[in-house]
């Protein structure tokens, strides 16, 4: 029953705020009505042309609620003076008069059978807006991409491949080993953002390094519009005195530092006893593993790994560690499939046979396999006669999609497949070039240069000899005030290894050189670290240089810089990888400057040209530096002790450039293979 007349003790439900329950007109005048809601006890004025509401009537055999809470089924309605009286019965068929001012006020109308019969419906063109609404958004859910496109970044299709493949699985698992500055972080997060769109997760646990915590905060937020909770000692012991039983319980997304975990044993159990539906661990490289020695932060992410449904492992070096290293992560993912390091070993050697299989169909399709009988029975050996005599008796036109699939099968069963995805910058392009510029100082006259008893570790980083006063005699400042000042537009990042020297170079270029520089170390707190780094990316009013500890080396994207000095060189060739990826990254617009500035026969200019010359690590990706360290380790830190032989130099790099050769072209046939 609809009508416009209001006329006092009426009974009025308003079409847009049904919570406010049954109204009663305490007024109408003036082209305005006055509503009273008692049942939460405001009074609302609307304008009688277009007031929202709708005339509460009750048909007969419908049931209504009294104010003193009796529950009454009407029999008849009556009208009289414009407002309705109903005869109806109670419980004990007793009849009784209601006058609909008596009417509970609290009554909602929430179902749509008791909206419909209330008379509150909505225009027709209302109805059709959510209709349609409801079949889009069922569209946007079917699609393969749900998910991954609602992120605020650049759609790159290597990160949308990987993004995709992991997250079409019910529990992912998987170890994203891109080279360093292909996006490791964004995948991982459109990896999270679609498994939470499509409620497969909702309990996610992200573990990083204390100095990434706040990074990865703001990019969760900024970039997948995604709210972690950041719980470290003290955000746990706050909540306990709160109330909170389990810290881990209190929020759905949490960001923790691993070192929460290696040194507390209790909040280890109470993240263990919260469950997760997905855990990433980023920098997975630091969690150490051999056959003899077993890292705590290992154990740590075990235990939480076998409580998690789904793990995402990055790290941009996966085989820095050595092969036990890679193996230790690959069985975090997966334990049943690698049980035993000997095995996985031997597994391994088989990735170029594999990939010549592979090669081998793709090139040779059908009419290859039914001639070489020798791989018909191998491929048969590893995927059964069914699905190989399938694919030779389908049609031309179908072989290639039943072909992909077969691939995909042999790789995912023989190889990593499932587990490990890379992409590398063979197969990205777009990258800027990087440029290396060597600056060769004279070292002051007293700095010892063949000296047995001294370590390595004192020869590469010559402050640590010069004293005290080291900046004032060390050349390497000296250069580095004059370039500097030089190129006063340049945003600069200066790499060195430890703290101290950090924060010696910056105290004495903002307050003897009046350069604006800031320091970024670990000595810092997290905040500090952050402020430090927002000061550096400032295009205006921020500092022109930034000087990192190595702390500085992993995690931190710097693509707004152009220039690198290196103020002195890791032993790690992956180090140094990481290092220049602060820089040479995605979002990178310019080539990347690399300045080095070392000293004439020094152990410095032996390991830069043994860089350089031997691996190439400066001006490109060198994926088997690592592996060739620790091959020639001995004969490069001989070298590096005797920076004046220059035969014996002259050896390890023609050495060096020969197993560099070999082991590109096992991995280009193996591991980082296209097909795998």
């Amino acid at each position: 029953m609809s009508q416009t007349e209001f006329l006092p003790g009426q009974r009025w439900i308003s079409n847009t705020e049904v919570d406010l329950g049954l109204g009663v007109v305490v007024e109408s005048a003036n082209r305005r009505v006055e509503i009273n809601f008692p049942a939460i006890g405001e009074i609302r004025t609307y304008a009688i042309d277009n007031a929202p509401l709708s005339r509460v009537c009750y048909e007969a055999d419908e049931e209504i609620h009294t104010d003193d809470g009796r529950v009454l089924r009407v029999k008849e309605r009556l009208e009289h003076n414009g407002c309705f009286i109903y005869i109806a019965v109670d419980e004990d068929n007793q009849e009784v008069v209601l006058p609909e001012l008596n009417l509970d006020s609290s009554v909602h109308f929430s179902k749509p059978q008791e909206r419909l019969f209330a008379g509150q419906i909505d225009r027709h063109g209302l109805y059709k807006l959510r209709v349609e609404t409801l079949e889009h958004r069922h569209r946007i859910e079917q699609s393969l991409a749900y998910g991954l496109m609602g992120a605020r970044v650049q759609l790159l299709p290597h990160q949308l491949f990987i993004a995709s493949e992991v997250s079409s699985r019910a529990t992912p698992r998987a170890l994203l080993a891109d080279e360093v500055g292909l996006g490791k972080t964004i995948e991982a997060g459109m990896i999270l953002h679609q498994q939470i769109m499509s409620e497969r997760a909702s309990r996610v646990l992200i573990l990083l390094p204390d100095s990434l915590l706040h990074q990865w905060l703001v990019e969760m937020h900024r970039r997948f519009n995604l709210t972690f909770s950041l719980l470290d000692q003290e955000r746990c012991e706050a909540l306990e005195e709160s109330g909170q039983e389990n810290p881990f319980e209190s929020a759905q997304l949490v960001i923790s530092p691993i070192s929460l975990m290696t040194r507390d044993t209790l909040r280890l159990q109470q993240a263990v006893d919260a469950g997760w539906d997905l855990m990433v661990v980023d920098e997975a490289h630091h969690l150490g593993w051999s056959r003899e020695v077993v890292s705590h932060a290992y154990h740590c992410v075990e235990r939480l790994a076998d409580a998690s449904h789904g793990l995402l492992l990055l790290t941009a070096t996966p085989e820095q560690l050595g092969p036990e290293g890679h193996y230790a992560r690959l069985k975090l993912l997966d334990p049943q499939r690698y049980p035993d390091l000997d095995q996985f070993l031997q597994q391994e050697q088989q990735y170029f046979h594999l990939n010549h299989i592979v090669g081998s169909l793709v090139e040779g399709g059908a009419p290859f396999l039914r001639q070489d009988r020798h791989t018909q029975k191998e491929l048969i050996a590893r995927l059964g006669e069914s699905a190989v005599k399938k694919w030779l008796d389908t049609s031309e036109q179908d072989q290639p999609a039943l072909l992909n699939k077969m691939i995909n099968e042999l790789v995912d069963r023989q190889g990593t497949g499932r587990v490990l995805f890379r992409n590398t910058r063979k197969t990205v392009k777009g990258f800027p070039e990087r440029k290396f510029f060597p600056y060769p100082l004279v070292a002051p006259n007293f700095f010892p240069k063949q000296d047995d008893d001294l370590s390595l570790e004192a020869l590469l980083h010559p402050e640590k000899l010069l004293g005290e006063d080291w900046i004032s005699i060390d050349p390497r400042v000296a250069w580095l005030q004059d370039w500097l000042k030089q190129n006063k537009r340049q945003k600069v990042l200066v790499i060195c290894a430890h703290a101290q020297t950090a924060s010696d170079l910056d105290e004495y270029l903002n307050l003897r050189v009046g350069i604006r520089s800031t320091v970024f170390h670990e000595g810092m707190s997290l905040v500090n670290r952050d402020r430090s780094a927002a000061y550096f990316a400032d295009q205006e009013l921020g500092a022109q240089v930034l000087i990192c500890s190595e702390i500085g080396s992993e995690g931190r994207n710097f693509q707004f810089c152009h220039h690198l000095v290196l103020f002195d060189l890791p032993l790690s060739p992956d180090l140094l990888e990481q290092r220049i990826g602060r820089l040479d990254r995605i979002g990178q617009t310019q080539d990347v400057h690399i300045h080095l500035p070392y000293y004439r026969q020094s152990p410095t200019e032996v390991l830069m040209h043994w860089y350089h010359e031997g691996l190439d690590a400066f001006e490109r990706v060198c994926a088997v530096g690592d592996a060739l360290y620790h091959r020639l380790a001995q004969p490069l830190n001989h070298a590096m002790r005797h920076p004046l032989r220059e035969k014996a130099l002259s050896e390890l790099q023609h050495e060096t450039i020969n197993q560099r050769t070999e082991l590109e072209s096992a991995l280009a046939e193996g591991r980082d293979s296209y097909w795998k």
